[in-house]
This record gives C-alpha cells, sequence and structure tokens, in this order.
C-alpha cells in the first residue's frame, strides 16, 4: 500500500512539474493595490489555493452547526440507552 501510494504521490509530482514548465510564461497581475509579473503556472496555482480556502471557510459555518448537532444527538442517545438500561432492570410486578 505504501509503495502504491508513493507511486501515485510520484505521478502527481511529475504532473505538476510538467504543468509548470508547459507553462512558464509571465503575466501580469492587476490587483487594487498595484500590478504584479509572475508566471502563469504560479497564478494558476495561487488561484486554485485561493479558491479552496473560501471554499472551506463558506463551509465552516455549516460544518460547525453540524458538529453540535451531533453532540447533542449522542448526548440523548446515551442519556435514552441508560433509560432504557434502568427500566430493563426494574422487576416486573404482576397484579394477578
Amino acid at each position: 500500500m505504501r509503495i502504491v501510494s508513493l507511486g501515485i504521490l510520484l505521478i502527481v509530482l511529475l504532473f505538476g512539474l510538467s504543468f509548470a514548465v508547459l507553462n512558464s510564461d509571465s503575466v501580469i497581475v492587476n490587483y487594487y493595490l498595484g500590478e504584479l509579473e509572475i508566471p502563469l503556472s504560479v497564478a494558476l496555482i495561487l488561484a486554485l489555493v485561493l479558491g479552496a480556502l473560501l471554499g472551506i471557510f463558506a463551509s465552516l459555518g455549516v460544518i460547525l452547526r453540524q458538529r453540535t448537532r451531533i453532540s447533542l444527538l449522542n448526548r440523548t442517545v446515551a442519556m435514552t440507552e441508560k433509560e432504557v438500561m434502568n427500566l430493563r432492570s426494574l422487576p416486573i410486578k404482576d397484579d394477578h
């Protein structure tokens, strides 16, 4: 398994290296405070990373809300299981 993951990592690194070599032309990136001349591959990777970070921050509220709900449900399940065990340990009374 370790050899397979190492092989996949090597393939991804080779694709990344070939991507960087094929896209080595410089581009001008204009932003509000000025402009910057960087290689196209760097600009694309920065855009990818920035988009991934924005996606993570956008979904962070939903993730935290779901974790809180899961915690509440786990406490409810534990309390219900404890109640069921207590009810099972009570003796049965026969009124006949």
